[in-house]
């Protein structure tokens, strides 16, 4: 099953059965080479939060007492992603109005298409790739202060994420695709725009 150009779909993180976060996107593109998705600065999101403001940054599921999926904006900038097939990862270029920012690799299982979307369950662990390809780990403290819990990753899968990484990061180093230059000049069609969740998307 694949998406269409200018359709939109919904992206979500799970994790224990639940949904941890979810974005609605633009499909740009569908093929053999991954799903491409576009992402509107201001666009409405939801992502799960405690009753006292904490998120998944801050504690691990399991700890959250009353958590509850809510609505926010996307932040302040464009986001292109490109999710490749079978990929423990996705990769992001940020755009403000209209002007390249550099890349994000977020790692996480390789995504499962829905019905209205696609749905993965994020790996902690991030790379930022600055516009001159030089690179940083993020969330490394997070990461490693989940690994052996129940609801996230034993050690042998930490280091697999970690591993991915890497693979990743070589080829930011080296200027291969994703980070040669491909989209960094992405301009989205002038119909597409900011979105609100579908009703009841928010709390599925």
């Amino acid at each position: 099953m694949r998406f269409s150009r200018g359709q939109v779909v919904v992206r979500r993180y799970v994790r224990g059965g639940r949904t941890t976060f979810v974005k609605p996107a633009t499909v740009v593109g569908d093929d053999d080479a991954g799903l491409l998705l576009w992402i509107a600065e201001g666009s409405e999101c939801a992502g799960l939060t405690d009753a006292d403001g904490r998120t998944l940054h801050d504690v691990a599921l399991d700890e959250m007492r009353a958590p509850e999926l809510v609505r926010k904006p996307w932040r302040d900038r464009d986001a292109l992603i490109l999710m490749p097939p079978g990929a423990g990862y996705s990769v992001w270029w940020f755009f403000r109005r209209g002007a390249f920012q550099g890349w994000y690799v977020n790692l996480e299982a390789p995504v499962v298409r829905d019905a209205d979307g696609v749905h993965t369950t994020d790996q902690v662990l991030d790379v930022v790739v600055g516009p001159d390809r030089g690179w940083a780990w993020k969330d490394e403290d997070e990461f490693a202060a989940r690994i052996g819990h129940p609801l996230y990753f034993d050690a042998a899968a930490a280091a697999a994420t970690r591993a991915e990484g890497e693979r990743v990061i070589a080829l930011a180093e080296v200027g291969a695709f994703p980070f040669d230059g491909s989209y960094t000049g992405f301009r989205p069609d002038p119909a597409w725009h900011r979105l609100t969740l579908p009703p009841g998307t928010a709390t599925r």
